[in-house]
C-alpha cells in the first residue's frame, strides 16, 4: 500500500472524479462553526510521533496482535438522515488516491488502519458530498451534525455499536493534521471525513475538508 500523505486524504474525502468531490457550491460554502475540537485533539495520544513513512497517513502504532479485524459495514445517522453500506477501501494503485465508492450513497472505510473491535486509534470512514452526475452523496450533510449526535456502526459480525458526536471541524485540504485522524492510538474513536468549504469550479474540487469525531457511547 501507498499513500500520498496530503494527496490521499484530500483525495479520500471525495468526488466527481477519483475523490475530489464536485458540484453543490451552495453545500459547503457556508460551514456551521466548529465545536469539539479540543476534545478531539485530547483523543488522541499528547506524544503522537509522525508517520512510519512520507507514503503512510498513520501514526507509528501496530494494530491488534492476533485480533481479528471487525470491518463496519453500515453506518446509520439518524439526525441527517443517512443510512449507508460501508465498503472496504484502499488506495487506488494508479492514482495513489483513497478509493472511496464511486457510488456516492456508499462510504469507504479505511482498511489499513483499526476496525471496530480496536480499543484504541481511529477508524476512518470516508464519503462523497455529491457528484456533478449522481447528484447529493451519502454525506451532503455531515456539516450538519452536532456534538451530543449519535450514529450506528454496524460490524461484518452483525453487531451495532453506538457512537456519540464529539466534534466537527472544518480544514483547508492542505492543513487537515493526517496523523491524528489516521492515528492507531489514543482513545478509540470514529473519524468520518468528506469534502466541504467553497467549490472551485476551475480546479473540480472542494477546498476544504468536514471532518466528524465520534467516541463509543
Amino acid at each position: 500500500m501507498t499513500v500520498r500523505n496530503r494527496g490521499a486524504l484530500a483525495a479520500m474525502a471525495a468526488g466527481v472524479a477519483a475523490l475530489t468531490v464536485a458540484t453543490l457550491v451552495a453545500c459547503g460554502s457556508q460551514p456551521a462553526e466548529n465545536v469539539g475540537a479540543e476534545e478531539a485533539n485530547a483523543l488522541a495520544t499528547a506524544t503522537a510521533t509522525p508517520p512510519v513513512t512520507g507514503d503512510v497517513p498513520v501514526a507509528t502504532g501496530d494494530l491488534p496482535t492476533g485480533a481479528k479485524v471487525i470491518p463496519p459495514v453500515r453506518l446509520v445517522i439518524p439526525e441527517i438522515d443517512v443510512t449507508a453500506t460501508v465498503n472496504a477501501v484502499g488506495i487506488n494503485e494508479r492514482t495513489n488516491e483513497f478509493e472511496v465508492p464511486p457510488s456516492v450513497d456508499q462510504i469507504g472505510w479505511y482498511r489499513y488502519g483499526p476496525g471496530l473491535e480496536a480499543d484504541a486509534g481511529s477508524v476512518v470512514i470516508a464519503g462523497h458530498v455529491d457528484s456533478a452526475k449522481q447528484g447529493k452523496g451519502a454525506f451532503f450533510r455531515l456539516r450538519e451534525l452536532d456534538k451530543g449526535d449519535t450514529l450506528t456502526a454496524t460490524g461484518r459480525d452483525g453487531k451495532e455499536r453506538k457512537y456519540r458526536v464529539v466534534a466537527r471541524e472544518e480544514y483547508a485540504k492542505t492543513k487537515i493534521p493526517l496523523d491524528r485522524y489516521f492515528a492507531r492510538d489514543g482513545e478509540a474513536r470514529l473519524t468520518l471525513i468528506t469534502c466541504g468549504g467553497p467549490f472551485d469550479a476551475k480546479a473540480r474540487k472542494y477546498r476544504d475538508n468536514i471532518v466528524v469525531t465520534a467516541v463509543p457511547a
